[in-house]
């Protein structure tokens, strides 16, 4: 079973994955490295100069990733929870580049495609942008402290547009007033949702009307 957690900047991708995987037997984390990329920095300062660097440098560091590893786990029968999927660089790249950039990227990426395993579920951790940029000043990242109101907001609607028309398994979940990390209520509504959309039991129904 491979369950990835989406969302925009901040949104808290990277915390539920680590705190949903107790849940779930015999399963493994998969987070994204990146820390690594040498553009990132820059890239905040002066999005137009670094961003296709900082795009090319992610694509090929996820693939890496999701190539060598998620096929790895699932063929050891294992759950595998991730905190990104391979397809999110394709959002940002459709934002940050433009022109021949953003073609010669397309190609690349949908030449790498073809070989990631797609997920069984998709978690959209839907957020407003009040709360994305509370949580972002929050965790308090020195190359996020510039970050541009503007640019999360286009992000935010990038990711609504795409989990609006996907025809992958999703499940969306508003995520402005749950707080998982303090409240484990919040966290075991996310997980009963997340086993009834795979099916897997227990898990109660009365949980998705909210009581």
């Amino acid at each position: 079973m491979y369950i990835a957690i989406e969302g925009v900047i901040g949104v808290g991708k990277t915390t539920l994955a680590r705190l949903l995987q107790p849940s779930f037997s015999n399963s493994e984390l998969l987070l994204e490295v990146f820390e690594e990329n040498p553009f990132l920095s820059d890239f905040y300062g002066d999005r137009a100069r670094y961003a296709f660097q900082t795009q090319i440098f992610f694509l090929l560091s996820r693939y890496r990733q999701q190539n060598s590893i998620v096929p790895a786990i699932l063929d050891q029968g294992k759950t595998l929870l991730a905190d990104y999927t391979f397809a999110k660089d394709a959002l940002f790249a459709r934002i940050n580049l433009h022109g021949d950039e953003l073609t010669m990227y397309h190609r690349v990426h949908e030449a790498l495609s073809e070989k990631i395993p797609l997920p069984d579920l998709t978690v959209y951790l839907a957020a407003n942008v009040n709360t994305l940029m509370t949580r972002i000043a929050q965790r308090d990242r020195s190359y996020e402290r510039t970050m541009e109101r503007a640019y999360i907001a286009e992000l935010a609607q990038a990711y609504d547009d795409f989990f609006a028309n996907t025809k992958t398994p999703s499940l969306v979940i508003d995520s402005n007033l749950l707080d998982f990390v303090r409240h484990p209520e919040h966290l075991k509504l996310i997980e009963n949702r997340i086993r009834e959309a795979l099916g897997i039991s227990p898990y109660q129904p009365a949980l998705l009307d909210g009581d």
